[in-house]
């Protein structure tokens, strides 16, 4: 496979919908999201303390619905047809949690809703960690790196990769990195 074949991918609000997961877990633990408040920002989301809110989501990270969380979007459609008609392989890139267990659930989610093949290599980092040391292999590949978090994406162009953002209420007004609405927007972006 050859390096313009793959495409640098986080997880969470680019290939799975972590917040709306997140969101149900936490209304099943007595905490209901503020209207119009976006899930990014957990302790204003939810109206608590940040410590409490870094505790829900490493709880939940941790928990078994790292197993069970839906596809973002047309993430499955695109994803599957650039793998399965153009031969892209993706590598995903990812800050979920050290526990191994969660770790196997994740890629056990994702192997699940997009096939064995899709993912050839998963980089599962600590809760919040920083993705610095992630793409550091890919220094000026200019590879396709597609993100949701603006400081990752802006890291991504550092290093000589091509970002994207996936679009969201926090980051659709970044003036620098291209915002994508979804997968196919990606997917014409790269096989027209």
């Amino acid at each position: 496979m050859t390096e313009e074949k793959v495409i640098l991918t986080d997880i969470d609000g680019v290939v799975l919908n972590w917040a709306y997961a997140f969101d149900v877990f936490m209304t099943e633990h007595g905490h209901n999201q503020r209207d119009g408040v976006p899930v990014y920002d957990v302790s204003t989301a939810y109206g608590i303390s940040r410590e409490t809110g870094k505790h829900m989501v490493r709880m939940f990270n941790e928990s078994a619905a790292m197993g069970f969380l839906p596809p973002l979007r047309d993430a499955m459609h695109y994803m599957k047809k650039l793998h399965e008609e153009h031969g892209y392989v993706f590598h995903a890139i990812t800050s979920q949690s050290n526990n191994p267990n969660a770790q196997k659930l994740r890629i056990m989610n994702l192997q699940k809703l997009f096939g064995e093949t899709l993912f050839a290599k998963f980089t599962i980092l600590g809760c919040g960690d920083d993705k610095d040391e992630a793409l550091e292999p890919y220094r000026d590949s200019g590879l396709l790196w597609v993100e949701d978090k603006i400081q990752n994406a802006e890291l991504g162009v550092e290093l000589g990769l091509d970002s994207v953002l996936m679009e969201h209420g926090f980051n659709m007004n970044h003036e620098t990195i291209p915002c994508m609405k979804n997968w196919k927007d990606i997917y014409e972006r790269l096989v027209g």
